[in-house]
């Protein structure tokens, strides 16, 4: 695994990690969080492991040096540069939350550089529900109250069965957070407000998978079927037994994307 920095033309920063041998360009976007997804790398390259041999995988964080406010399609914009700056193009994308928001916008603005993609618990617009769950976090965030933040990320993501396997784990998950961490959140949590990409979502012409889950309590459990509706993609719900974060959870969730990805191979 490498981890490493591009600075593109436009002076952006972007951290990124990759695995893998394979010809092809798998390009994943990570959800939004309180830390780096680069501290999640090697857990990260051990779940997608089933990728390596088909791809080269890039998992790409948010720019480093953050505007005081970012807006989503401006993450995707910073994203297509960073992916032109390493010379990747006709990528299979998957994009998880926050990142499939990203990721619809990267598919919009720069199709040259998606294949297919697919989109996990993630939504064409910020619904009530989000909107309701990002201010009660911008709350918590803003009064430096991370034990009470942790508990309802713990409790909005997570399915009661990985909560009582992993609860040890999940209540430390956000130890040792600076006040650079906590201001990036901010900004990134901000970003979801305005998001809103129905009425653009008809440019997408890849082919395009949908997952979504019955319980997401951070999201709601329409915003899935609303979006392959919009898209025209295909439509994979999860039952209630998981959670928002059915792509940590599912054990077959990895193999379904593999599965898809392959069933569009550029021919």
């Amino acid at each position: 695994m490498k981890a490493n920095t591009i600075v593109t033309g436009d002076d952006i920063e972007m951290s990124y990690f990759s695995f893998g041998t394979g010809d092809r360009a798998f390009v994943i976007l990570p959800g939004l969080d309180v830390k780096s997804v680069l501290i999640s790398a090697k857990a990260v390259e051990a779940a997608y492991r089933s990728f390596a041999d088909d791809y080269t995988v890039y998992v790409f964080d948010r720019r480093s040096n953050l505007p005081d406010v970012y807006s989503i399609r401006r993450m995707a914009d910073d994203t297509a540069a960073a992916m032109r700056e390493l010379g990747i193009r006709d990528a299979d994308v998957f994009g998880a939350s926050q990142g499939g928001m990203i990721a619809q916008y990267l598919a919009i603005d720069a199709p040259e550089l998606v294949h297919a993609m697919a989109l996990g618990s993630t939504a064409a617009y910020c619904t009530d529900i989000l909107l309701n769950t990002c201010r009660d976090w911008i709350q918590l965030a803003e009064k430096r109250d991370i034990t009470a933040l942790t508990a309802d990320f713990i409790d909005r993501l997570y399915s009661e069965n990985t909560i009582r396997q992993y609860r040890d784990f999940l209540v430390h998950m956000n130890d040792s957070v600076s006040d650079r961490d906590i201001g990036r959140f901010l900004i990134l949590t901000q970003s979801v407000f305005g998001f809103d990409a129905r009425e653009e979502l008809k440019k997408v012409q890849c082919p395009s998978l949908i997952i979504g889950v019955e319980n997401d309590l951070a999201l709601g459990t329409e915003a899935s079927r609303e979006l392959a509706d919009l898209l025209g993609g295909e439509l994979y719900i999860y039952g209630d037994e998981y959670a928002h974060c059915v792509f940590d959870e599912a054990p077959d969730y990895k193999q379904r994307l593999l599965d898809f990805f392959r069933a569009h191979e550029a021919k």
